[in-house]
């Protein structure tokens, strides 16, 4: 018999270890996520990569609480609401969630599908948009958890594609050092917009639920005979950490690939993520706007299903009804069917007049009035001790859930005055 080799051994481990926090963070830049990245390259160049090194903690922070309250109330972040606050902060929760989540699915697809034209370019991009909705709706209906999730995990692996684009084109790594570490701010309205844009798709509020319930679906299949415990808190940090890393990893090389190829080759307006893609293509080659292309349909079909369950999660959660993935169709119809309107909803968005672009500037909107008001809930539960019990929040984890809070509120408050303004 042939001895292990101990290192293949703890990278396997390690990569079992994985899970919710993996996809959480993938599904974090996902299509809508990537023209917001792709956009702040193009503007600014390089001027805004420090704002990955700024987001990492601040997003670890979020969702590690987040999978603490699933893990430890072993309900969702809405059941946990709904058990322990008011009804009406539930209701407002759920009024301002729900719009936001579908236009963002709305965005994600028709981002797919106009890939997907790209790609094959005698297919109309509303086929491909069609194609996609469905597929995805069949699997999450037929798959059970433990496949979507691992299918979901290994999907996570398409997204190294975008370490690779940037170093198809010649750089400068003296200059990217220095706006790596050295933050740049231009103190005027597109600028500050640009930056909102960034800080409001990264700490996204549709991740907060997911995150919560998905730690609750885990344990169901994966340690539902164990108490939680420090090794699986530790764990679960882990996998948070290494999914926010990746995150960051992959919104720090867009920036990087459109802040040198297309902001230096004289580009500078970019609208949507399949402009971002085209224009790369006589700048930096095919094979650099293949593997662009091949990211933003792989970025989709990880945060569609995310985006759709976390707004599943949320309306069963609040209304009682049988949910979770783990269920087959039959078992919990409301949770499924739930998941089937959003799915629909984003796609009919563009046949009711609502452009992507418009899309996404109204989930930005949306999601940067959430965001404040449902990280200071996330604080005030993983500070109470009736609640967590001895699992309350650490010193450091507060920092950075206060520092979120305080950027985050400041984020909403530009938002809205840019908003006005521009009206």
């Amino acid at each position: 018999m042939t001895a292990k080799n101990p290192k293949s051994s703890r990278y396997k481990g390690f990569w079992k270890l994985l899970g919710p926090g993996l996809v959480t963070g993938a599904s974090d830049d996902d299509p809508s996520g990537i023209a917001t990245y792709s956009q702040a390259g193009a503007a600014y160049g390089l001027s805004t990569l420090w704002t990955a090194i700024l987001a990492f903690p601040l997003m670890a922070s979020i969702q590690q609480m987040c999978a603490r309250i699933g893990l430890i109330t072993s309900h969702g972040l809405t059941g946990t609401i709904k058990k322990y606050y008011p009804r009406p902060v539930l209701y407002f929760m759920l009024l301002f969630s729900a719009p936001s989540i579908v236009m963002n699915i709305g965005a994600d697809i028709a981002g797919m599908g106009a890939v997907g034209n790209l790609l094959f370019p005698s297919v109309h991009a509303t086929y491909f948009s069609v194609v996609f909705t469905l597929l995805l709706l069949g699997l999450i209906i037929y798959l059970p958890y433990q496949k979507i999730a691992a299918s979901l995990k290994y999907l996570c692996i398409v997204m190294l594609v975008y370490f690779v684009v940037p170093f198809l084109y010649k750089q400068d790594f003296a200059e990217i050092i220095k706006a790596t570490f050295i933050p740049t701010i231009q103190f005027d309205k597109d600028f500050i917009a640009i930056l909102v844009g960034i800080l409001g798709t990264t700490i996204s509020p549709y991740l907060f639920f997911w995150q919560a319930s998905v730690e609750v679906e885990e344990m169901k299949h994966k340690k539902k005979h164990l108490m939680v415990n420090k090794i699986i808190i530790h764990e679960m940090d882990q996998d948070v950490d290494f999914g926010m890393t990746f995150s960051g990893f992959v919104m720090y090389f867009i920036i990087l690939t459109t802040g040198t190829v297309l902001y230096n080759g004289g580009i500078h307006q970019i609208d949507t993520v399949e402009q971002a893609a085209m224009a790369l293509k006589p700048l930096a080659g095919h094979l650099a706007f293949l593997l662009f292309a091949i990211g933003v349909i792989g970025t989709g079909l990880i945060a569609i299903p995310v985006l759709s369950g976390s707004l599943s999660y949320i309306v069963t959660e609040t209304f009682g009804w049988e949910q979770g993935l783990n269920k087959k169709f039959h078992e919990a119809k409301g949770f499924y069917v739930i998941i089937a309107i959003s799915l629909i909803l984003g796609l009919s968005l563009n046949y009711i007049g609502i452009s992507p672009i418009k899309a996404l500037i109204y989930t930005a909107i949306l999601y940067g009035l959430t965001a404040p008001f449902l990280i200071a809930m996330i604080l005030h539960i993983s500070n109470n001790k009736e609640i967590m019990g001895r699992n309350v929040n650490g010193l450091k984890t507060n920092i950075f859930g206060f520092a979120a809070l305080i950027i985050m509120t400041t984020a909403a408050v530009l938002l809205v005055y840019f908003q006005l303004k521009s009206e």
